[in-house]
């Protein structure tokens, strides 16, 4: 997952959750003990989890599901269209930024929370900026500068300890200029020397602030990185930087 990544394509999700009608509407789909399926089977209930996480944004009601699961019902079964789709494209996606925000907001006060004990954690300095750092292990050598380029390996969790991303398990370390990253980590990284690793704590200004990132980085997220600094290099000997996560907002 990139965190980077825009607010994904409201319209063309919708489209694809047309194909999904038939698993959304089937009541096998609630069975206690469902029946073994087959691959392809398997294939197009996953496609059902694909749309229930691309309609997560939304938050819907029951009653408001029953309004989604119609339209798709509708166009699956090529009965005419109550609304004309065209004309709610925009509607669409001022509803998924507006409901987007708003669960963001929700989680204010649970970020604020979070980093209030992860400065009291034993090791744990609380910057001015507002980040925590917390050296987990002390490297060697010469801390990179924000026009260096590092070599990290790094998780991302959400303040409930859902990961976001890992290169831990892409099992591919990152390679990228500092100064292209998010500012808490320009910040972070520079306390740290090859071979150390540390736990990263970012208050939503420092990391994606009030527009978030890709489906789980809400607006206003707070976030913590364990951050494994691998390797620094010099900009005039190092190879162009590779387009990398978490970059700047």
């Amino acid at each position: 997952m990139k965190p980077t990544a825009p607010l994904y394509n409201v319209i063309r999700i919708m489209k694809t959750a047309v194909c999904a009608a038939l698993l959304l509407t089937s009541t096998a789909l609630y069975a206690a003990e469902p029946p073994a399926m087959t691959e392809e089977q398997k294939t197009l209930y996953a496609i059902g989890l694909s749309v229930s996480r691309s309609l997560a944004v939304f938050e819907l009601t029951p009653e408001e599901f029953q309004s989604v699961r119609q339209g798709l019902t509708d166009a699956q079964s090529g009965k005419k269209s109550a609304v004309e789709l065209s004309a709610y494209n925009v509607k669409i996606q001022e509803l998924a930024k507006a409901r987007r925000k708003a669960a963001g907001e929700k989680q204010v006060g649970a970020g604020k929370e979070f980093l209030e004990k992860a400065a009291k954690e034993k090791g744990a300095v609380k910057t001015a900026s507002g980040m925590v750092y917390n050296s987990l292990v002390e490297g060697k050598g010469t801390s990179p500068q924000a026009d260096d380029i590092v070599k990290v390996n790094y998780r991302g969790t959400l303040v409930d300890g859902k990961e976001f991303d890992s290169s831990y398990k892409r099992g591919n370390p990152l390679e990228f200029k500092l100064s292209n990253v998010i500012s808490c980590w320009v910040e972070g990284l520079q306390k740290m020397k090859p071979g150390g690793k540390a736990k990263l704590v970012c208050p939503s200004n420092l990391a994606y602030g009030d527009n978030g990132a890709g489906e789980m980085i809400l607006p206003g997220a707070t976030l913590a990185f364990e951050v494994e600094l691998i390797e620094v290099k010099k900009i005039e000997a190092a190879a162009p930087a590779k387009a990398v996560v978490p970059a700047k907002k």
